[in-house]
């Protein structure tokens, strides 16, 4: 059997979809993919590293840093 690849899947939205605030994580420690790329954009932009932000925190603070540093999409 063959997949009908002409109607794509509808699939719920994931986590990078979900609002930061909806996140039933959002309040556990940063992931180290955060905590890396965070420390990344802090330092391009000249600011304070946190390493003590939650999840939520951190992907706030990495969208305002992306918008600073004109890395964001």
């Amino acid at each position: 059997m063959t997949e009908d690849l002409s109607h794509p899947k509808t699939e719920a939205p994931g986590n990078a979809e979900k609002p930061v605030d909806d996140w039933v994580t959002g309040d556990e420690a940063m992931t180290g993919a955060q905590a890396s790329y965070l420390q990344t954009l802090s330092e391009e932009a000249g600011e304070t590293f946190d390493p003590n932000l939650s999840k939520a925190e951190a992907s706030k603070r990495i969208d305002a840093l992306q918008e600073k540093t004109g890395r964001g999409a």
